[in-house]
């Protein structure tokens, strides 16, 4: 998922995502609703969820290699089924391609990873010149110019570098500095002191340790120990997950003397020449946490030379890991696999294979994958349901009892920037400054790496891509930009049960239907609506709307607080706020929109089933997911979105149109009382 400062996804895409037999759906009805899914034992009014997904959750078994699976997962396997096969023939055709063709870049890399022999008998002979520049670290100049050019290449730093649209002008490409540097996915792995968090530090230490003997690198017990130091040094100057979803709080922008100032000590200038940033365009660079960079100022004179060089040791390897030998693709795995995310087994080799070649070569595939795989009917009826989706909230804003008339008006105009893509790229992205040799993995990786670093910071001092995606076609996934003011839906995701051409409107507007209305209410969610219709961080709320806003979002945070998903943890209302209101808003409008639709047409009964209850189900049915203990600790720490469950019963509670539905009354489980209520979209 791409940085917040680019786009707000709808799903939830762990890092693990690994491969597994095919899915195909079940049984639907000719509603589209899954009939087998169904658990007739358990009432609608005491567990929604359970009652669309029980079938399906009682007979599905986690694979192997997943950390969680649901209906995202299923899609995505799909999906890569698909791209597989696309991929396998470019190989097969690869050595007769014409040089520097789609099919010679992807089938010569795919290849150069299935040619494991080679792979082995490199070792990591790969790492030699990387490792002899980390050794040659012996001043703080050096360090810092070091970390300058970690982005065009594997490893990593305390500090990252990235080019993107600034938050305070839409219209041009900024660099811009973001706290970052630990193995471990987020400081509370560091500064937690529970039972399991030191089981996992424990288990991070000998993790360390065996990838320094894997490498052949001395003094591996002593390096874990200083590296855990310095990252819990580092992360203790981290700001929260929650912190840094405050748009405002994240924009500091600062010219090349006033990041100087701010974190005197470290060399600025050979940092930024390291990284390949022209002097022109070192005069307006956001901070998004500027006290961190003031800590990591200290920290980094505080720390002894020998402890950075540990840690940018184990940083590349770390980074290297998965482009090299086994011994050091299972150790990798078995840490950030089994351990992390409880995920019993690695991915076959055919799709680690594949997953390369789309990480490096994206949108060349997913040029392939849409010539073969997507219907243009079905991006005829996406136009239709997104133009009724902007409708329908546009009739949500005229409604809202609690906005005045100043801010309505510029929600209005906001509303009216909108633009949608839909499926495919109208430009492709060209893959020119990438040449790919099949007898050389890791230096594929390596130029892959540095051409798309590249080609970010070329964009200084350009013209906005407006065409530019930032998800490929072949993704199961959907994104809002608040830059770009834009809502995207890749090819993918326009499958069963969340798009099905022949399938009821109630459901398809229950569910893609909230999907696109999701990706709307993004651009008016706690976050969201700090930016105005040209992408620009500006503030056009008056105060009293503001704080009829907060009062309503705070009771949105305090519903989700108080559910657990796994004993001992509960969500954190605030970190996923944006992504609760952005549901309960998508949820909302879709069934507006879908009602206006029928433009006053009786609504039949199918399979049983009114069209509002088809509606609900159709949200229902696209969140049942499973997940091992592991992965649902972690998302409940990292990720901004809630767990399945909880985007079912969350939403669905607050809606009075869901209690006359399915006759919730007080006393079940499913009941809300109307003054409990949130209401926000």
């Amino acid at each position: 998922m791409r940085s917040t400062l680019l786009a707000t996804s709808i799903a939830i895409l762990l890092g693990a995502c690994a491969s597994a037999p095919p899915s195909e759906p079940g049984p639907r009805a000719s509603s589209g609703i899954a009939v087998a899914d169904l658990d007739h034992g358990v009432r609608p009014q005491d567990d929604f969820y359970r009652h669309v997904n029980g079938g399906w959750l009682d007979r599905t078994e986690i694979p192997p290699d997943r950390s969680r699976w649901g209906s995202f997962d299923e899609l995505r396997e799909r999906s890569e089924q698909q791209v597989l096969a696309i991929v396998q023939r470019a190989a097969e055709s690869s050595p007769e391609a014409e040089k520097g063709s789609d099919t010679q870049k992807v089938g010569d890399l795919y290849r150069a990873f299935m040619d494991r022999d080679r792979v082995e008998a490199l070792g990591t002979g790969p790492l030699s010149e990387a490792l002899a520049e980390i050794d040659g670290l012996n001043s703080q100049t050096a360090l810092f110019t070091y970390w300058g050019t970690v982005g065009a290449r594997l490893g990593s730093a305390p500090v990252g570098l990235f080019i993107s649209q600034d938050p305070g002008d839409s219209s041009r490409y900024i660099p811009q500095l973001s706290q970052s540097g630990l193995g471990l996915p987020d400081r509370d792995y560091y500064l937690n002191d529970d039972e399991r968090s030191e089981e996992i530090m424990s288990r991070y230490r000998a993790h360390i340790e065996r990838m320094f003997e894997l490498a052949g690198l001395p003094g591996g017990t002593a390096a874990a120990a200083r590296i855990i130091a310095l990252e819990t040094a580092i992360a203790e100057g981290h700001w929260t997950r929650v912190a840094n979803r405050d748009r405002n709080a994240t924009y500091n922008l600062l010219p090349l003397e006033g990041i100087e100032a701010l974190a005197p000590r470290l060399a600025w200038t050979g940092f930024f020449s390291a990284a390949g940033i022209p002097q022109e365009h070192r005069d307006a660079i956001n901070v998004r946490q500027p006290d961190y960079l003031t800590r990591l100022a200290e920290l980094s004179h505080e720390t002894p030379l020998s402890h950075w060089r540990d840690y940018h040791r184990f940083h590349l390897l770390r980074q290297a890991a998965p482009w090299l030998s086994e011994p050091l693709v299972t150790e990798h795995f078995d840490f950030n696999g089994r351990i992390l995310n409880g995920q019993p087994e690695m991915r076959p080799l055919e799709k680690r294979g594949m997953s390369l070649v789309e990480r490096s070569l994206g949108f060349m595939v997913g040029r392939m994958y849409v010539d073969e795989h997507f219907p243009p009917e079905a991006a005829e009826r996406m136009d239709v349901m997104v133009k009724n989706l902007l409708e329908a909230f546009g009739e949500a804003l005229d409604d809202l009892d609690w906005m005045t008339d100043a801010t309505r008006t510029e929600a209005h105009a906001k509303l009216a920037r909108f633009n949608t893509k839909i499926g495919q790229p109208e430009v492709w992205r060209d893959y020119d400054c990438l040449e790919i040799d099949p007898a050389d993995l890791f230096g594929n990786v390596v130029a892959s790496t540095l051409c798309e670093y590249q080609r970010r910071v070329d964009r200084l001092g350009e013209p906005v891509d407006r065409d530019e995606w930032f998800m490929t076609p072949q993704t199961v996934n959907a994104y809002y930009s608040p830059a770009m003011t834009e809502i995207v839906f890749p090819a993918a995701i326009l499958q069963p049960p969340f798009f099905d051409v022949d399938a009821d409107p109630a459901v398809n507007y229950g569910a893609i239907g909230a999907v696109i209305g999701h990706e709307i209410t993004h651009g008016f969610d706690d976050q969201g609506r700090r930016v105005d219709g040209e992408g620009n961080l500006r503030d056009w709320w008056t105060p009293e709307d503001e704080a009829q806003f907060n009062v309503r979002a705070q009771r949105m945070i305090d519903q989700y607080n108080a559910y657990s998903p796994i004993e001992g943890m509960t969500i954190n209302g605030e970190l996923a706020l944006g992504e609760n209101i952005a549901d309960l808003g998508g949820v909302r409008i879709a069934l507006a929109a879908w009602q206006r639709s029928l433009e006053g047409a009786e609504v039949p009964v199918i399979d049983g089933l009114t069209g509002e209850q088809r509606f609900f189900m159709g949200w229902a049915q696209i969140w049942r997911t499973l997940y091992r203990d592991e992965a649902l600790r972690r998302h409940l720490i990292t990720g901004p979105h809630s767990p399945g469950r909880y985007r079912v019963k969350g939403v669905l509670s607050n809606l009075p149109q869901f209690h006359e539905a399915f006759g919730v009354e007080p006393g079940d489980p499913m009941y809300r009382a109307p003054e409990e209520r949130v209401e926000i979209w």
